[in-house]
């Protein structure tokens, strides 16, 4: 007798972490982004960066202007964990100003969202860095699946050569 076995696909909730010191910013992305995203909400920056160092999320969307760690800081300390480093951060925030924008890049954000919020916007952004993030992560552990075959190849190689040249089987 042969049985059909169903596999049971799991489809796993990209992690979004959300970083801002208002509660009404919070509420508001929390409702644009819950039905599709996996939420981990934040007011304060140290207490987001030492959950996401033990829990790395796949986006994190970060407010610039906080108490005690802003958000350029909290920027600079995620990025300089191996961990996090190719996490991609987006701020949100409400300054316009072009110097901000510049300084968010230059300590690593992937993008900058102003407020308020647009709920079109913010669900484009998301979903488009988490694509390219999928993307990247693929072709990363592809390259380390390639190199180690690659070294697996070269090795077996040199052990073939080795017999056939340098081994035993032929006489001088």
């Amino acid at each position: 007798m042969v049985e059909n076995s169903l596999r049971e696909t799991v489809l796993i909730r990209p992690t979004v972490m959300i970083v801002d010191d208002a509660g009404e910013n919070l509420m508001i992305m929390e409702s644009i982004l819950a039905k599709e995203y996996s939420l981990k909400l934040f007011e304060v920056a140290k207490d987001a960066i030492d959950y996401a160092i033990a829990n790395p999320p796949d986006l994190i969307l970060l407010d610039v202007m906080m108490p005690d760690i802003d958000g350029f800081e909290a920027c600079r300390r995620l990025k300089s964990n191996p961990k996090l480093s190719d996490v991609p951060v987006i701020f949100i925030t409400s300054k316009d100003e072009d110097e901000f924008e510049e300084m968010g890049f230059t300590v690593g954000a992937s993008d900058y969202i102003q407020k308020p919020i647009n709920a079109a916007i913010l669900k484009a952004r998301v979903k488009t860095h988490l694509k390219i993030k999928l993307v990247m992560d693929y072709l990363r552990n592809e390259n380390v699946r390639l190199q180690s075959s690659a070294t697996q190849t070269s090795s077996e190689l040199a052990e073939v050569t080795k017999m056939l040249w340098g081994g035993s089987f032929f006489k001088s």
